[in-house]
């Protein structure tokens, strides 16, 4: 898949550093932003396990090019910074994922500082955050999910109620007994209870998508949807894998399911949605959704 084209020049800063005694590294966070405009919105962007702060360029590119700034972090799992599951961090990196979008949320004046010809020009009231797999779980927390304890009680409330929209793209759906023996050992935290995930949201989704960490098929990837009261739309790809036909980077050999069209379904949707979401506008949403997406996808709203 090849670089989308947009007339909208945007300028890339990274990495933008924020100190963290208490984390070992510091954080460090890249800013994508439109050159110009003004009022513009942000999307604090939570990637998977082991990527970074230069993941989903095919969906930044899209974002900036209709008017919003995009935040991503790089979380202490990326294969970036070479922490292994001997560190005594590791056990507790899904804790810090969450601790990390928080700072990158207190300190958005900061990184917005940090970009020339930014400051003055952005409306941080206006705030979504989008996670893809394990950082769709990660920015889940901000949006009203819990995760369950040995007793299945709902553990710590993270809700944020600084963020205003989410997109939760390949997002890991409940335990309930389905996940294999591996990632009962070392993924208790995957164990989400949705029910009180009230802040307005999107689900992105493919038919073809089997974890390795579930015994149960591609509908796991839909559980938000069907039990959060916040997650408004479903979009499904038809024959999309858990990359969603590529989101991650351009031509990466990572990607199983290459399409451009489930890519672009990806970017139009959740572009839509943020818009009429955050109250830019009202008619975005309904209006890519009177075309239906056939054969690429469907979209079903609650």
């Amino acid at each position: 898949m090849s670089p989308h084209e947009t007339s909208s020049q945007v300028i890339s800063v990274r990495p933008v550093t924020l100190p963290v005694p208490a984390r070992g590294l510091d954080l460090q966070v890249r800013v994508t932003a439109p050159i110009a405009g003004t009022g513009l919105p942000v999307i604090v962007f939570a990637h998977g396990f082991g990527q970074s702060m230069l993941a989903a360029d095919p969906l930044v590119d899209h974002w900036t090019a209709n008017g919003f700034v995009v935040v991503q972090p790089t979380f202490l799992d990326s294969v970036a910074l070479g922490l292994t599951p001997a560190d005594p961090r590791y056990p507790t990196i899904w804790r810090t994922r969450i601790d990390d979008l928080v700072q990158v949320i207190d300190e958005l004046e900061t990184i917005i500082t940090a970009v020339p010809g930014l400051p003055g020009r952005v409306d941080t009231d206006r705030l979504a955050v989008a996670g893809h797999s394990w950082g769709g779980q990660s920015v889940g927390m901000l949006l009203g999910a819990r995760v369950l304890d040995a007793d299945g009680q709902p553990g710590e409330d993270r809700t944020d109620s600084r963020v205003k929209a989410g997109v939760l793209l390949s997002t890991t759906g409940i335990a309930r007994g389905d996940l294999v023996p591996f990632a009962q050992e070392n993924f208790a935290f995957m164990s989400p209870d949705f029910t009180q995930l009230d802040t307005p949201s999107i689900v992105v989704a493919g038919d073809h998508d089997q974890s390795a960490l579930s015994t149960r098929g591609p509908d796991w990837f839909t559980d938000v949807y069907h039990l959060s009261p916040g997650a408004r739309h479903l979009v499904t790809l038809h024959g999309g894998e858990h990359t969603l036909g590529g989101i991650q980077d351009y031509s990466s050999t990572a990607t199983t399911d290459e399409s451009p069209e489930r890519v672009e379904l990806v970017r139009r949707t959740t572009t839509a949605f943020l818009k009429t979401a955050l109250g830019i506008d009202e008619a975005a949403w309904s209006d890519m959704a009177a075309t239906p997406p056939e054969p690429v996808g469907h979209i079903d709203s609650k």
